[in-house]
Order: C-alpha cells, then structure tokens, then sequence
C-alpha cells in the first residue's frame, strides 16, 4: 500500500506543476519570475535531459480566446533590431519572440508576414540549383502559422508572394517544384489537384483548387512544419530545409503550435551550451508539441535568433555569446489597454 501511495502522489505532484502538460518532461510554472501576468497567461520551465543530453526549455502557453489579449507581429523594412528594441518600441508587451528565417544580405524576411489582415512579407518561393541543376530552380512551398480573426489558430503550408494581395493556403503538405523558371508566377498556375504537374500547365489559377485564400489577422511563417493533425509530420524534404540528417542537429529552437481547446503553445530551447544545454533536434521538437498536447506545430527560426521576453525579461539565454541577434520580425502578445 505504501508503494501505490507513493506513486498517487507523484502523479498528483506532476498535475499541480503542469496542469496543461502530459510530457515525460517535467515543467516547472515560472509564472513569477515574469509577473505581473494575466490568468490566461503560463510560463513554464524544465531543465530535464532529452536523451541524455542536458536541456533548459521554456514554453509560455497563452488562451487565444482572451479578448484582453492582442496576438500581432512588428517587422523592420531592410535592417534589424533586436528582441529588447521591439519591446521597446512597442510599448513593452507581455511576450515578444523572434519568428521568421532572414537574409543576411538583405536583412528582410524570407517568410510570409500578416500584420491586422495584411500582408507586409512574402515566402521567398525560388531557389536557384547547384550542380548538374545549375540552370534550374526549385519552388518550394513554406509554412506557417495564423491567426484568424475568431482567434482560431491554423498552421499550413502557404503561397504567398508579391503577385497576390493576402496569402494561400494548402492543409496537406506540397513537394517543391523544379523547372527552369526563375519566376514563380508562371509555376504556380501549372499546379493541380494531385501532388504533380498535369496536363493543361497553364490553366489560369488552377492553384486555386488546392490552395485557399488564407484570411487570417495575423500571421508569420517559417518552417518546417512538425506536427499535423496530432501527429508527428515532419515536412523538412518538401519545404527545402534541413534535409537529410540535418534534421536530426541539436541546436537552440523556437517554435510555436496549438491546442485544439484555443491554447497556444509557444516553446524555446537554449542550446549551443556544452554540458548545460546542447538543444534539440526537430523530432524531439515534434514529439515534445505532442507531449504537450498541441494539434499543429512549427518550427521557426532558430540559432543565434532564438530568443523570448516574457514583460521583458529573457527566458532562454541566447547562443551567439549570450546575446541578442538582431532580427526583422517578431510575434507579440499584448494587453489590451483598458
């Protein structure tokens, strides 16, 4: 008897640490390390080992059904700032978070970016070929996730670019395409209701009967996509990223996803830190959103980018020395002024 008492407690312990979490991880509420929060607002933390190796993570998980609460974006238009300067200049909001992959040569995003129903930044959907494919392009179509205006969160796989006025969106994965095009406008038509191109290339907006008009308030993308419809559904090979073993690196992530109750799940893992906190790979990424109970997930941009301020304190400690890389687009959580 004494035995089961035991185990009882230890499962009531892991409820009342983490009433939102099923992982085999144990998650700690921070909550006031980073006070004042709203009720509808958790901070959690472990410092648990993921295979071995040793991890600090965080998640913040946030209702998207509190009306007092704005979820948005801010971006920069050809250079970067960092995490603290957006705080800064949005008036010090409850969360900010980097989100969107960049060029460093340009200093923009190359994902798409939905800021109060409108799209400020596009997937970048033509990547020129090496090798013996050196005359060819590959078009590849990147995720990301929104958020409409009913507060419902989705997570999809987008064309989005400067010939349309608000993104598309496809529910089921797209292998890239390649051709000899270097303009993607001309690609996008020959796409069909299969997973290949057909007869009839060019019929004009064919794409449309795959991707939908994506009407959401707010949006970033990155990718790859990680989880879909409660299951593990890595899409590196299809988006172009990390493919191969490369997916299997532990770095430092950000990455965000949702519960199908309206909670969204926000999660970095500090890496980059030998002995202390080597990072993740994204399958663990993807069984760690499971854990946790999420629908849907997505990888962001990670690295030296991953960063998140809770009322403007870091969680994480950044991997490029300890400080903040500059980026062009964050996702904030807001309180609504009363």
């Amino acid at each position: 008897m004494t035995g089961i008492k035991k185990i009882v407690t230890g499962v009531m312990l892991f409820f009342s640490i983490s009433p939102f979490c099923l992982a085999q991880l144990r998650w700690v509420n921070v909550d006031s390390l980073y006070a004042p929060l709203p009720s509808s607002i958790h901070v959690y933390k472990t410092t648990d080992s993921v295979d071995g190796k040793p991890n600090i993570a965080f998640y913040v998980i946030a209702d998207l059904n509190d009306k007092r609460l704005d979820f948005t974006v801010d971006t920069t238009r050809n250079r970067r700032i960092t995490p603290s300067a957006f705080y800064e200049r949005n008036q010090q909001p409850l969360l900010v978070v980097n989100c969107t992959f960049f060029s460093f040569e340009t200093n923009n995003s190359i994902n798409v970016v939905v800021k109060d129903g409108k799209m400020v930044n596009y997937n970048i959907h033509t990547i020129p070929l090496r090798g013996k494919d050196t005359f060819m392009y590959a078009h590849p179509f990147r995720s990301a996730i929104g958020i409409n205006k009913k507060r419902a969160a989705d997570i999809g796989w987008v064309y989005a670019d400067t010939s349309k006025r608000i993104p598309f969106i496809s529910q089921s994965s797209r292998n890239y395409y390649k051709d000899s095009f270097h303009v993607f406008k001309y690609v996008i038509q020959s796409i069909r209701c299969s997973n290949a191109l057909h007869q009839n290339p060019l019929k004009k907006k064919s794409y449309e009967r795959v991707f939908k008009k994506w009407k959401v308030e707010t949006a970033v993308g990155g990718g790859p996509v990680l989880l879909q419809n409660g299951q593990i559904q890595i899409t590196n090979n299809e988006e172009m990223m990390f493919a191969g073993k490369a997916k299997e690196n532990l770095e430092p992530r950000t990455a965000m996803g949702y519960t199908a109750d309206g909670k969204l799940i926000i999660l970095m893992v500090q890496g980059r830190y030998p002995g202390v906190a080597e990072g993740m790979s994204l399958p663990q990424m993807a069984k760690l959103f499971q854990d946790l109970g999420c629908v849907e997930a997505l990888n962001l941009d990670g690295g030296g980018s991953s960063c998140m301020l809770v009322n403007g304190k870091e969680t994480i400690t950044p991997s490029s020395k300890g400080e903040q890389r500059p980026v062009p687009a964050v996702f904030i959580i807001q309180q609504k002024k009363k």
